[in-house]
């Protein structure tokens, strides 16, 4: 995970059924990968922080879908918002940038998975630009 800084923020699904806090995160990179575009309908920026550095303030319909062998994708099973993708084994949990209250203190760091970005849209940013992740 790249380098992550202290805050103290809080994200939370449309209706508050998953409401959370954060002690840290990771800038937000971008994920243009098949999943990622299907699961939220575009590319999508996502933080990340160690696991212990979330807690959970509300996470009632909190719901967790087995997306590949290698993740998982956690959501709001009442109202549907896409919250969170955790690698299985990892240290660390990502989660939209997008459900956090202003202000974040954070900043854009970089698109990954550009080589399965969609077509109907170009990148015209100057942030670093990756094939793959990474």
């Amino acid at each position: 995970m790249s380098e992550t800084k202290t805050v103290t923020a809080r994200g939370r699904c449309l209706c508050g059924g998953v409401a959370f806090e954060v002690s840290s995160a990771r800038d937000v990179i971008y994920c243009h990968c098949k999943q990622c575009r299907s699961w939220h309908g575009h590319y999508i920026g996502y933080s990340a922080c160690l696991k212990e550095d979330l807690t959970f303030l509300s996470d009632r319909t909190l719901k967790w879908f087995s997306s590949s062998g290698e993740a998982r994708r956690g959501f709001c099973g009442e109202c549907g918002s896409s919250l969170f993708w955790q690698a299985n084994h990892s240290p660390n949990i990502n989660f939209v940038a997008g459900c956090l209250d202003e202000p974040t203190g954070l900043k854009s760091e970089s698109h990954i998975f550009l080589g399965s970005a969609g077509d109907y849209y170009e990148l015209t940013d100057t942030l670093p630009k990756y094939e793959e992740s990474d």
